[in-house]
């Protein structure tokens, strides 16, 4: 099988780092699912932490399994071969539990195929005593109900200690000789644990939703978990080394926690709330160590947003002491053009410099105004010019198109923006002799997402997306620019996904028979089988993606406490949307979002 396969080391496991334990000896087994390739899930930073933090159980296996690839699933087929996890080699379905973290709405389908492939039962009515308890975590759960069907609970928020309390449970759980019904019924008292069979839905006539209620006694709202003390939350010194180059090859940390900007179509700006920043010395420890057991030639220093940590400046001096010396590169993948200063410059260009990448999100200063972008298009340019005066002649630019309000001005302003930056560098009496500059734009399609405060927008359709894409195309006059952008049809699904309810597990489970596994990749997706599984289901991706939604609907993620208030978000959409007034940065003034009911403090004194 491995001698017929393109990489075979994405299948073999055995990397240094990883955790091995007598299966006899342990009172839980954890398969731990990214539904995505090896190169993927062992670059995803969130698995390895859990992963560490559960096989520091002394009763606890955790171990990791991922998606085959179309020519290794052609051999496991072939050979009745089931899916096992790397560490034990043992099928899915030897496990007590099996994990998934959903980082992507159209990863959705890969979860029934890991599933299957792993001899577990798709629905999760039909399992019975002797299957896994399936569970799932990560940002997509914030609306799982399009996976209700699927899976058996689901954990909401943050996991370090969450998954810790759920292993323990269901080791009690075992212990006691509960029922399958009697663990999933008594899981939903843990904060943050979300069992779908334990609410029932109905629909008004128009198909939305009438009512959701709560059976058995389960909480309503389910709320989410977070950590409070980033400081303190618990981080691997040692992780398992991939056999093979992932797309992320090096040791990364985690510097912070949250974002302070309030973006408004930024899910992640939102879900992960309050603020919350490690120090600098916790992150110069944790990455000095990860660096030292893995070897990695390269550190990465994670967050939404690097440049926004209190004590960035102190950071990289105390990060570049050691890794000049040691010829470990450093980068920082979330910095905010308006923070971009002279002496950040200096510092992270002096072990490697390479191209930089900065995110206006929208070409023109109304627009900007209206998704809080609250950066205006001199900061923009000024950092622009720190970055050409340091030497740098590659800027990537990330825009997002359809954005509420847009108009086709907006749209011609990207193009806009991206010339007067080119006409900056030319500008500039220091530019670097014989070099050219190289801007490049890619525009993502603007998705409505929950918890943000354009939950309630339309997405544009796919044929106006294809009209503002050749505008835009056409706008471009300068071969010193390029231009990208994400797939409209793609787009479109991921907009139905992100905001359905959990009548569209039929239309998941029709497309996945259908043939339909890998769909956040290009080999994968067929529009044309997403839109034949609508149909035969009965249901219009339209009413979930191209629909706008009124303030008093039910969302079907209104029964889960992310810690934003919805009369907040509805405040920030109608203050982009009528009255086109920015908010301030957290770290400013405290809008009352409402997440000081989690923390019981503002987050900034």
């Amino acid at each position: 099988m491995l001698r017929a396969v393109q990489k075979p080391g994405r299948y073999v496991g055995g990397e240094r780092g990883a955790v091995h334990k007598d299966k006899n000896a342990v009172k839980l087994r954890f398969a731990f699912c990214f539904p995505d390739v090896y190169e993927v899930g062992m670059s995803h930073l969130g698995m390895k932490i859990l992963y560490a933090v559960q096989n520091a159980e002394p009763d606890v296996w955790c171990e990791r399994a991922f998606a085959p690839w179309f020519d290794m699933r052609e051999q496991m087929l072939q050979y009745n071969a089931p899916l096992c996890a790397l560490e034990s080699g043992d099928p899915l379905r030897a496990f007590d539990v099996v994990g998934f973290t959903l980082q992507y709405e159209m990863s959705y389908t890969n979860l029934l195929y890991m599933l299957d492939l792993g001899g577990v039962p798709l629905l999760s009515k039909e399992r019975g005593e002797e299957d896994p308890i399936v569970v799932a975590g990560g940002p997509c759960v914030c609306n799982p109900e399009p996976m209700a069907d699927f899976v058996d609970l689901f954990l909401l928020g943050e996991g370090e200690q969450m998954n810790v309390e759920l292993c323990r449970f269901l080791i009690r759980a075992k212990e006691q000789g509960w029922d399958r019904a009697k663990t999933l019924r008594e899981a939903a008292g843990i904060e943050g644990v979300y069992v779908p069979a334990l609410y029932t839905v109905k629909y008004n006539k128009d198909g939305t939703i009438a009512s959701v209620t709560p059976k058995r006694g389960a909480p309503m709202p389910v709320r989410r978990r977070i950590v409070a003390d980033m400081d303190a939350a618990p981080f691997p010194q040692q992780i398992p080394v991939p056999m093979i180059e992932t797309v992320h090859d090096r040791a990364s940390v985690e510097v912070l926690r949250g974002c302070v900007r309030g973006c408004r179509f930024c899910q992640a700006g939102f879900i992960y709330r309050p603020f919350r920043a490690k120090r600098a010395e916790t992150i110069d420890r944790q990455a000095r160590e990860l660096c030292r057991s893995t070897g990695f030639e390269e550190l990465s220093l994670l967050s939404l947003s690097t440049s926004d940590h209190p004590e960035i400046e102190p950071l990289l001096d105390r990060v570049l002491d050691w890794t000049e010396s040691g010829k470990v590169s450093l980068s920082l993948p979330s910095l905010r053009i308006d923070s971009f200063s002279d002496e950040l410059v200096e510092k992270i260009s002096r072990v490697r410099k390479s191209g930089l990448t900065f995110a206006p999100e929208a070409g023109t200063q109304r627009l900007r105004d209206v998704i809080n972008k609250n950066i205006d298009e001199e900061e923009i340019l000024r950092g622009c010019r720190t970055a050409f005066e340091g030497g740098y002649t590659v800027v990537k630019l990330y825009f997002m198109m359809g954005l509420p309000t847009e108009t086709d001005e907006d749209v011609a302003g990207i193009a806009a923006l991206a010339q007067k930056i080119v006409d900056l560098y030319y500008s500039l009496p220091t530019k670097p002799k014989g070099k050219s500059v190289s801007v490049s734009i890619s525009c993502a399609c603007f998705i409505p997402k929950p918890f943000t405060p354009f939950q309630f927008a339309a997405q544009d359709t796919k044929e106006e997306f294809d009209r503002k894409q050749k505008l835009l195309r056409e706008s471009v006059k300068s071969r010193k620019i390029s231009v990208s952008w994400h797939d409209a049809s793609t787009s479109f699904i991921e907009a139905a996904l992100a905001r359905g309810d959990r009548r569209l597990g039929k239309v998941i489970l029709e497309v996945y028979r259908s043939g339909g596994i890998f769909d956040s990749w290009d080999e994968g997706f067929s529009l044309n089988r997403w839109l034949a599984a609508f149909r035969k289901c009965r249901r219009d991706p339209a009413f979930y993606a191209n629909r706008a939604r009124s303030f008093e609907e039910i969302n079907p993620w209104d029964m889960f406490d992310y810690g934003v208030d919805k009369q907040f978000l509805i405040r920030e959409y109608r203050r982009a949307t009528e009255e086109q007034l920015t908010t301030p940065k957290c770290s400013e003034h405290c809008s009352g979002c409402g997440i000081v009911k989690f923390t019981g403090r503002k987050c900034f004194d």
